[in-house]
C-alpha cells in the first residue's frame, strides 16, 4: 500500500520539446528562466540521462540541463518568483515577458496575414463562380438547348473550374511557415553583441533578425573584428589617468628587455574552426591571438602593455563597460570566457580569489566550455595551491595546456610593465608566453610543477602584508608618543629599510590618501591563505596571524576597497 501511495504521489513526467520556455536548475544556482534551443553543431550532447540544451534569459549563459532539472515556465512562474528576489533574476523574468510579448505580436501578425489571404482567395472564388454563371446564362439564351449525357454534363460542369486552376494557379490559404525563433532576446545585464558565436561555438546567423542599430556593444564587436589603423595610445593613457585606472604609456620600461616580437606559436588550423571569424590582423604574419579575462587593477595594466607591444588581444570582463576603452584602442570583444578561449590561442586570466577563479573556469559559459586540444590557459590570479591544481587538472583533461603565473606587484607596477611573474606548470607554454611576459613584467621565474607558484606568491604577499601592518603600527605609535611621523619616515628612508614600497605607503598615510593600488581586502585574503598554507604543513605563522587580525579589523571599518595602507585606520579607532 505504501508503495502504491508513493507511486501515486510521484509527479507526472513533463513533456518538453524544442522552443519551450522552462525553469532550469544548474548546479548550486537557483532555478533560472530559459528556452530550449538547438545546440551548436560542435557541442556534443552528454551521455547518460536525457537532457536539453538551454539558453538562459538575462545572461549569456547556456548549458545542457537534465530533464529532471527542468520545469515548464508558465506552470511554475509564481512559485519561482516567490523564492527568488534578486535584481538580476527580475531582469531575466522581464526579458522572458518581453520575449513573449514579441512572439505574440509575430503570431498575431501572421494570423492577420493568413485571414487576409483567405478573404482574398474567397473573393476570387466568388468572382470566378459569378462569371461562370453569367457565361453559361449567355450561352443558354443565344443557342438552343441540347440534350447531353450525364457524363458529358458532369465533365462540362467541372472543366471550367479545372481550367481555372490550370491557367491561374494560386497559393492555398495555409498560413506561412515562419522559421522558429530560437534566439534569446537581448540580455538585461550583458547586451547581445552579434547573432553569431555563443560561448565559442559558431551559431548560424538568422537572416530574419536584422542587427539592432541601438546596441553599442554590437558595433564595438564589429569594430573589434576589422583592421584598424595605428593605435593612438595617447588617448587611452589620458582616459585611464582621468579615471584613476591604468596607464599605457609607462610600458616603455619594457624597453629594458629589448624589442618585443609578439609570440608566433600558432595552433593547427584543424583545431581552430573559428579562425575565419577571427582572422589574423596581418595576413601572412604569424601572431598569436591572445585572450584576457579580468580587467581589474592588475589586468587593465597588463592588457594595455600587451596592446602596445603589438599583441592581438580579445578581452572579457564581468562588468562589460570596462572593456570599452580597450576595444576603442584595438582590442577585440569577447562575450563570454568560453568564447574568448575558443577564438584565441593563449588566454590569460586575472581575477580576485579562489572562488572567482573556479567560477570563471567551471561556471556556465566558462573557460572549460571553450577548451579544445591545444588551447592554452594561463591563470595569473593569486590563489591557493589546491585551487590551481584543480583547475590545471580539468583543463588538461580536455586536451588543453595549463600554466599558473601569479604576479607580484601593484597597479603602478602593472601600468609600468614591471611586474614580477611567478610561473609553474607546462614549461613549453611558459616559453610560448615569453613575449607576453616581456610586455607585462620586468622578470619571470619558472618554479616547476603546478602549485609551486601559488605557494611562493602567498609567501611573498604574506611578508608584504605583515610589513605593511608593522609600518602602520610604527606610525601610530610615533603619533601617540608625541613623535613626528614625517621625521620617522625620513629616518627610515635613510636606513636599511629604505624602499619605494616604504616611502609610498607612508606617504599615503601621512596624506590620508588611500586610493587603491593594492586592495586591502585582497592582501587580507592572501594572508588568510598563507596561514592556511602554514597549517597544511604544521608550520607556525604567528606574525602573519597577528597582521591578519589587524586587516580584519580594518575591513570591519569599511576599508576593504581602499589601499592596503588603510590598515593604518585599524590602529586609530
Amino acid at each position: 500500500m505504501a508503495a502504491a501511495a508513493g507511486a501515486a504521489a510521484a509527479p507526472a513526467p513533463v513533456n518538453l520539446r524544442l522552443g519551450d520556455l522552462v525553469w532550469g536548475k544548474l548546479g548550486r544556482y537557483p532555478p533560472w528562466p530559459g528556452k530550449i534551443v538547438n545546440p551548436p553543431k560542435d557541442l556534443k550532447k552528454p551521455r547518460g540521462k536525457k537532457c536539453f540544451f538551454v539558453k538562459f534569459f538575462g545572461t549569456e549563459d547556456h548549458a545542457w540541463i537534465k530533464v529532471e532539472q527542468l520545469k515548464p515556465y508558465h506552470a511554475h512562474k509564481e512559485d519561482m518568483i516567490k523564492i527568488n528576489k534578486g535584481k538580476r533574476f527580475q531582469q531575466a523574468v522581464d526579458a522572458v515577458e518581453e520575449f513573449l510579448k514579441k512572439a505574440k505580436g509575430k503570431d498575431q501578425a501572421s494570423h492577420n496575414s493568413t485571414e487576409e489571404k483567405n478573404r482574398q482567395n474567397s473573393s476570387e472564388e466568388r468572382g470566378k463562380s459569378a462569371g461562370e454563371e453569367k457565361r453559361k446564362a449567355g450561352l443558354s439564351e443565344g443557342k438552343p438547348k441540347k440534350r447531353v449525357s450525364s457524363v458529358s454534363s458532369e465533365r462540362g460542369s467541372k472543366s471550367p473550374l479545372k481550367r481555372t486552376y490550370e491557367q491561374s494557379p494560386r497559393k492555398r490559404g495555409r498560413p506561412p511557415k515562419d522559421e522558429k525563433d530560437l534566439t534569446i532576446p537581448e540580455s538585461s545585464t550583458v547586451k547581445r553583441m552579434m547573432t553569431g558565436t555563443v560561448a565559442g561555438f559558431k551559431w548560424p546567423p538568422s537572416v530574419s533578425e536584422p542587427v539592432k542599430e541601438g546596441d553599442p556593444h554590437f558595433h564595438h564587436f564589429l569594430l573589434s573584428q576589422t583592421e584598424k589603423p595605428a593605435v593612438c595610445y595617447q588617448a587611452i593613457s589620458k582616459k585611464l589617468k582621468e579615471t584613476g585606472s591604468t596607464s599605457i604609456q609607462a610600458a616603455d620600461s619594457t624597453a629594458i628587455n629589448g624589442s618585443i616580437t609578439p609570440t608566433d606559436k600558432k595552433l593547427d588550423k584543424e583545431f581552430d574552426p573559428l579562425a575565419e571569424a577571427f582572422p589574423d590582423p596581418q595576413p601572412g604574419v604569424a601572431t598569436n591571438r591572445i585572450g584576457f579575462l579580468g580587467l581589474g587593477l592588475m589586468g587593465s595594466g597588463i592588457v594595455s602593455n600587451l596592446l602596445k607591444m603589438g599583441h592581438t588581444v580579445t578581452v572579457w570582463n564581468r562588468t562589460a563597460e570596462k572593456c570599452d576603452l580597450f576595444i576603442q584602442e584595438g582590442a577585440r570583444l569577447g562575450r563570454t570566457p568560453a568564447e574568448v578561449v575558443s577564438t584565441c590561442d593563449i588566454t590569460f586570466a586575472c581575477v580576485s580569489d579562489p572562488k572567482a577563479a573556479k567560477d570563471l573556469v567551471l561556471g556556465p559559459s566558462g573557460v572549460l566550455q571553450g577548451i579544445r586540444p591545444g588551447k592554452c590557459y594561463v591563470d595569473m590570479s593569486t590563489v591557493d595551491a589546491d585551487t590551481v591544481t584543480e583547475l590545471a587538472q580539468v583543463i588538461v583533461s580536455r586536451g588543453g595546456r595549463f600554466l599558473e603565473a601569479p604576479v607580484s606587484g601593484n597597479q603602478q607596477l602593472s601600468n609600468d610593465g614591471m611586474l614580477v611573474i611567478l610561473a609553474a606548470g607546462d614549461r613549453g607554454l611558459y616559453e610560448d608566453c615569453s613575449s607576453c611576459f616581456q610586455a607585462m613584467g620586468k622578470t619571470s621565474f619558472f618554479l616547476g610543477e603546478v602549485g609551486n607558484a601559488a605557494k611562493m606568491m602567498l609567501i611573498v604577499n604574506m611578508v608584504q602584508g605583515s610589513f605593511m601592518a608593522t609600518i602602520a603600527e610604527g606610525l601610530t605609535l610615533a603619533q601617540v608618543t608625541g613623535q613626528s611621523q614625517q621625521t620617522l619616515l625620513d629616518i627610515l628612508n635613510q636606513g636599511q629599510l629604505a624602499s619605494i614600497f616604504l616611502d609610498q605607503k607612508c606617504q599615503n598615510i601621512l596624506q590620508g590618501n588611500f586610493k587603491p593600488d593594492f586592495y586591502l581586502k585582497y592582501i587580507q585574503k592572501d594572508l588568510r591563505l598563507a596561514i592556511a598554507l602554514g597549517d597544511s604543513v604544521n608550520h607556525p605563522t604567528p606574525m602573519a596571524a597577528a597582521a591578519n587580525e589587524v586587516y580584519k579589523r580594518a575591513k570591519a571599518l569599511d576599508q576593504s576597497d581602499n589601499d592596503m595602507s588603510a590598515v593604518y585606520r585599524a590602529y586609530i579607532h
